[in-house]
């Protein structure tokens, strides 16, 4: 049987299936999730907020609770929209503000602009533009450190 699942600030509905996961919602909107991990709760690049319907999301793992201790923007109603599961009816999704970039051709676009919103960092969630400032050549810089991190930490998480 379908459950409804509401994404705020958005106002979309969705239909899921009982038991799937919160990333298929914001993918089924044509919502632009990095996955850096493949789905598989180890970065926090589909941090989202469960703004209503706690009972109704499968329980949280040890996995899932280990990736968001580290994430600055965690919060008690953080999950991670990969391993969340729709098991009820209510879920009100509240997508964080900020924007993960995942590769350096994302960033490559957004050169000399001023970010839309904060951009963030897609391990720890720590912003590395603030909103309102100019997007430089110096933060493609950072972001290959960041995807060295993240390339380190996946293999790292794999083989454990």
């Amino acid at each position: 049987m379908a459950k409804i699942v509401r994404l705020d600030p958005l106002g979309k509905k969705t239909a899921i299936a009982t038991h799937t996961n919160l990333l298929s919602v914001l993918l089924e909107n044509n919502l632009e999730v990095a996955q850096e991990c493949g789905g598989r709760g180890i970065c926090a690049t589909c941090h989202v907020h469960i703004k209503e319907g706690e009972d109704s999301v499968s329980p949280m793992t040890r996995r899932e609770q280990r990736t968001l201790g580290v994430i600055t923007s965690c919060r008690m109603n953080s999950r991670l929209a990969c391993q969340a599961k729709v098991i009820g009816e209510g879920v009100v999704v509240e997508l964080p503000a900020g924007m993960y970039i995942s590769s350096n051709d994302d960033v490559e676009d957004l050169i000399g602009r001023r970010a839309q919103e904060d951009i963030l960092h897609p391990l720890s969630g720590q912003v590395l533009v603030e909103e309102g400032k100019l997007i430089t050549r110096s933060m493609i810089n950072q972001l290959q450190t960041t995807q060295t991190q993240v390339s380190e930490f996946l293999s790292q998480s794999e083989a454990v």
